[in-house]
């Protein structure tokens, strides 16, 4: 039977949330932010309405957004000094994902996807003629760099990274970016590196971008999301960093696909920059993540390793059940037991089954402490 890449794993994400709305569960499956944004960012997208012209943006976005964007980077911890040129907004994560790849891919380049790995990556790979080659991480999520290694080949072009990642809240340090550049600096493979969780790092880390290495800088495409640090998903803005020659390439396939982005969202988000706080998110999605780990410690449910950053984490269910597959148990789980989650096999093209399970604990406390209790008196 001829491999489908995947392209209705989408359907399996929504149907859990369905079936969770269905049997009036807790839903802890997506990563769907359910708690109210902060009323100054409400606040200057009313302002846009009467400030700008509502006309399309440039194709590299609102110059007023670009400079908050220079100043927001430059202001961090691990900071970032941009430049303009480098800087492009884009509607959202996974359109900048697939531009990313139509600006370098020629047909039967590989590129090497790390799973578990969100599913859009592997689409968006074979829809611009590529060819994904699958990377599985170890039993603790870990690279293993020498058999990430044997995944290169002469055909390669490109790897995929997402820190802190998607499902299984692991991330990347100053010192991987330097082992990956040692495996790709003889060949011309680009990075595509989404980081966009990157203000949601816990237990006082601090983000390190890709964007920082100065060598992989000259070859990768870094992808950030306003959505997912404002909690603000459907607004659909996110930008993308890039050395200048790459966003030229870049910006020629973005002109016939979305040309620019939401522009009152690009002002809002632009003046909201000026007062934001990032450690104040951070603060908030922590506790969540920090209620969620206690409170599952009353259940069978066992976490081997707390998430690093991001929104989600991995639990192992065999103390349970030992012979349901992980699609099976998440089912279960929803249906019987009333909190839905995803199986990590969902995450994975060469698995059918695993140990595991993801939740998501970007919800309002009572929704997490209410789950977690539930399960406590009925798991």
């Amino acid at each position: 039977m001829e491999k489908n890449y995947g392209f209705n794993d989408y359907k399996f994400f929504t149907e859990m949330s369905e079936l969770a709305s269905r049997h009036q569960s807790y839903d802890l499956s997506l990563g769907l932010p359910d708690f109210e944004i902060d009323p100054r960012l409400r606040y200057y997208l009313k302002e846009s309405a009467d400030m700008i012209s509502h006309s399309y943006e440039s194709l590299s976005g609102n110059p007023l957004l670009i400079e908050s964007i220079i100043r927001f980077n430059l202001n961090r911890k691990n900071s970032v000094k941009l430049k303009k040129e480098e800087i492009n907004i884009v509607p959202c994560s996974t359109f900048g994902l697939y531009t990313s790849l139509k600006s370098i891919l020629n047909i039967g380049d590989e590129v090497i996807v790390i799973q578990p790995s969100y599913y859009t990556y592997a689409p968006s790979i074979v829809i611009n003629g590529g060819v994904p080659v699958y990377y599985d991480l170890e039993v603790d999520f870990k690279i293993d760099w020498e058999k990430l290694q044997n995944c290169i080949s002469s055909k390669t072009k490109a790897i995929i990274v997402n820190s802190p990642q998607n499902p299984t809240g692991k991330t990347w340090t100053k010192e991987d970016w330097n082992q990956l550049y040692e495996l790709i600096k003889h060949q011309e493979i680009y990075l595509i590196s989404e980081e966009i969780y990157d203000i949601y790092y816990y237990d006082n880390a601090e983000h390190y971008s890709s964007f920082l290495h100065p060598e992989l800088k000259k070859r990768t495409f870094c992808i950030f999301s306003f959505g997912k640090m404002f909690h603000s998903t459907g607004w659909k803005v996110s930008y993308l960093l890039a050395p200048e020659n790459l966003l030229n390439y870049f910006r020629i396939h973005q002109q016939y696909i979305s040309y620019s982005s939401n522009s009152p969202c690009q002002y809002a988000i632009a003046k909201y920059l000026e007062v934001f706080d990032p450690a104040e998110n951070q603060k908030i999605m922590q506790q969540k993540r920090d209620i969620f780990n206690h409170l599952i410690e009353f259940t069978p449910l066992n976490v081997e390793q707390k998430s690093q950053g991001g929104f989600f984490q991995i639990v192992n269910f065999r103390d349970v059940n030992s012979t349901m597959t992980d699609v099976e148990f998440s089912k279960w789980l929803t249906v019987e037991k009333k909190v839905s989650c995803l199986p990590l096999s969902a995450f994975y093209q060469s698995k059918q089954n695993s140990d595991y399970i993801r939740f998501s604990f970007a919800k309002k406390d009572e929704v997490i402490i209410n789950a977690m209790e539930y399960l406590k008196r009925n798991l």
